[in-house]
């Protein structure tokens, strides 16, 4: 049983169509994603089609939250005052920008995703079990880990959100977050995605895509959105 799972493509077309051709060339089994389709990128939209079209199981991100429900407020956690200015930027422009029958099908996403593969029980959720927009990082403390595993029934959870990716076993509980498509930050700048095989054991495979940045960081700009966000495509921080 191999099982592909992508995350966080934030409205970056290219990335997400070179991710989807990469998944089309392999022997997966399943295949789902975990959310925030839009969000930062120039082509919310496209995005939105592309996953319609696909077909592929997909879970509500707190940014598609967000925009389908028109709530103005991504729930994302800015720091600076420089980062909320251009969050703010950002989630009314993609607002503005996607259709009315594209939020319909952003509000009816999944909110999680559970089930039973080759024994194992396995969640899938965009931030945690708990929200929808709380980042599960790598070096979280175990004990804080634990309190949130607690309330769930699972071998394997697979988280994205933080667009950092990482496998980590926390009380006998597989943790796997799976990157991000569209807008990396763990300082590789191709689109990533997780690959899980379950057989006697469990393999976590992350793969490596690369796609054309330079035209998807020069439309940010071309459309208005912060050029901060074009640069940070380059730099994947």
């Amino acid at each position: 049983m191999r099982i592909a799972v992508f995350s966080d493509i934030h409205s970056n077309i290219l990335a997400l169509n070179k991710v989807l051709r990469d998944i089309e060339k392999q022997d997966y089994n399943r295949v789902y994603c975990l959310g925030d389709l839009v969000g930062y990128g120039p082509n919310p939209n496209e995005t939105i089609q592309t996953m319609r079209e696909s077909r592929i199981t997909t879970i509500m991100g707190n940014y598609d939250e967000g925009v389908g429900f028109e709530k103005g407020d991504c729930g994302c956690a800015y720091t600076t005052d420089e980062e909320k200015m251009d969050g703010q930027k950002s989630i009314e422009w993609t607002t503005d920008q996607v259709t009315s029958e594209n939020k319909e099908y952003l509000r009816n996403l999944h909110d999680k995703i559970e089930f039973t593969a080759n024994g194992y029980k396995v969640i899938l959720v965009h931030g945690s079990p708990r929200r929808i927009n709380e980042y599960l990082y790598k070096d979280r403390p175990e004990r804080s880990l634990t309190r949130m595993l607690e309330s769930i029934d699972a071998d394997i959870l697979v988280c994205g959100h933080t667009h950092k990716p990482y496998h980590r076993i926390v009380n006998g509980v597989q943790i796997i977050n799976d990157g991000s498509v569209g807008k990396p930050k763990d300082g590789d700048n191709r689109a990533c995605y997780a690959v899980i095989e379950l057989d006697e054991g469990i393999k976590v495979e992350f793969k490596r895509v690369e796609y054309p940045i330079t035209p998807v960081a020069e439309e940010i700009i071309n459309v208005g959105l912060p050029r901060r966000y074009a640069e940070a495509l380059q730099t994947a921080r």
